[in-house]
């Protein structure tokens, strides 16, 4: 096992979305790809080898080694050097939990993305029970072996070759439902949870805490149907039932990674035509 490529390597995230890309090589055949964070460019590879036409970025660009294609520097800071709904595709593997605002690095993929481009967002998974656990015991990312976020262990890198910029480590993880609503403000919507490895820990707690789980949520699931008057029964239980199910999702629960592939419903500026709630305790009426 430890001569195997990450790509080729089930405990592996680049194992799943070379077999989820390869898997769809119909579809990404000539079709325009963002890899962004790209790292040392397995993705990018893999999307060359089955005839799409990646687009490679990152901020540490020196790491990138792929023949025949090139790694843009791109800050998301910044906004991503591309022209507006300009790719078919955009690929963030391993990125989002390093960003320190999601919401707008979401409104920059929305601006890149053709409309109903494909977004796959890879990331620790924060919702499952072993993560749960650990934030309940020390808000680490792992208990009894990682510290909580800090200034020694959660800067990754910094003062590269050829830029200052800070690359902050885990320090922005996201669970399943954040992630959910930011792509939702950002005119996205989920079309597809793709599950990878089961964490053992999780499976572990999974008879103890399951029940309680599933009560819980169905409780406030019911609660909440009757409240918020703002909007209709049928649109209610179109976004809590959504809600509910991840909530309850037994493979989320137990996944090692989130991998989630979102469709662009629609351009992240017109998101808020659509939203109608106020927020009662500001005095409005």
């Amino acid at each position: 096992m430890k001569n195997l490529k990450y790509e080729d390597n089930p405990s592996s995230i680049k194992y799943y979305v070379k077999r989820y890309l390869i898997s769809r090589s119909a579809f990404f055949k000539d079709k325009t790809v963002v890899d962004f964070p790209a790292g040392n460019g397995v993705t990018s590879k893999i999307l060359k080898e089955i005839g799409a036409n990646p687009i490679s970025m990152d901020l540490f660009t020196e790491y990138f080694d792929v023949e025949g294609l090139a790694c843009i520097r791109a800050n998301i800071r910044d906004g991503l050097p591309l022209a507006d709904k300009s790719a078919d595709a955009l690929v963030c593997q391993e990125g989002i939990e390093h960003f320190s605002d999601q919401y707008q690095a979401l409104q920059e993929f929305n601006r890149v993305l053709k409309s109903n481009g494909v977004l796959l967002i890879t990331t620790p998974n924060y919702s499952n029970l072993r993560a749960r656990l650990s934030y309940l015991l020390s808000e680490s990312e792992r208990f009894n072996s990682i510290m909580p976020p800090n200034e020694l262990d959660s800067i990754w890198m910094a003062k590269s070759e050829i830029t200052n910029e800070i690359y902050f480590g885990h320090i922005f993880l996201i669970g399943i439902q954040k992630l959910r609503v930011l792509a939702k403000l950002t005119g996205f919507r989920i079309k597809k949870c793709h599950f990878t490895r089961v964490k053992s820990t999780s499976l572990l707690l999974l008879p103890l805490f399951y029940p309680f789980i599933l009560l819980s949520n169905w409780i406030t699931y019911r609660k909440n149907l009757r409240k918020n008057k703002d909007y209709g029964m049928e649109t209610k239980k179109a976004v809590y039932q959504e809600i509910f199910r991840l909530s309850v999702d037994v493979r989320i629960l137990l996944g090692g990674h989130l991998m989630v592939e979102f469709e662009k419903e629609q351009d992240f500026e017109n998101v808020a035509h659509g939203l109608r709630s106020k927020h009662k305790e500001f005095g409005t009426t």
